[in-house]
């Protein structure tokens, strides 16, 4: 399905082991239940994207990612809260939470607090975080649009949630929690 489809539609989708896809703060992304392994899967292949890299995960809020934070020192939690909702994606250390294929090859996973409303309300209506990836083939720049989508990706997605860009001009900032390090500015 590739014509636009209401919040509750894309939530069903979800729910339903689907794929969707969304604008987030400057590109379109792809996103599915991050437990779901047939949707991950799925996922996967229809951007081509190797396994062993992982994907990002997005959330409401922080208290989302509960799950994926517990265990983890209060204090270095505080740069997580800091930097939340924005447009900063951390890496933290799997604590066991994390499915093979979110993680990829690491030890740490991906995650961010929206700062976009459409998505923000987006995974508060799936009740938790989501998969969040860039919505193109590897290799290949990231869709800008709905119409773009369709071009990609034809009608392989179970619902396309029409809105706004998020008004920045590049994918999140990727920083590692335990070095400070950024790996993407």
């Amino acid at each position: 399905m590739t014509q636009a489809t209401p919040l509750a539609t894309a939530v069903a989708a979800l729910r339903a082991g689907g794929v969707i896809a969304y604008p987030t703060e400057a590109v379109w992304g792809l996103g599915c239940d991050p437990d779901d392994e047939a949707a991950l899967t799925r996922l996967l292949r229809l951007k081509a994207r190797d396994p062993a890299k992982g994907v990002i995960l997005v959330a409401a809020d922080i208290g989302q990612f509960a799950p994926w934070l517990a265990g983890l020192p209060r204090d270095q939690q505080a740069p997580l809260a800091a930097s939340w909702p924005g447009p900063t994606t951390w890496l933290v250390p799997d604590n066991g939470r994390a499915r093979p294929l979110v993680r990829g090859a690491h030890d740490r996973v991906a995650l961010r607090v929206s700062d976009h409303p459409l998505v923000a309300e987006l995974c508060r209506a799936f009740g938790g975080p989501l998969v969040s990836t860039s919505a193109n083939r590897a290799g290949e720049p990231p869709a800008m649009s709905a119409a773009e989508i369709q071009a990609i990706f034809g009608e392989r997605l179970d619902a396309v949630l029409d809105g706004p860009l998020g008004g920045h001009d590049r994918p999140s900032t990727i920083r590692d929690l335990a070095s400070g390090r950024v790996l993407r500015a």
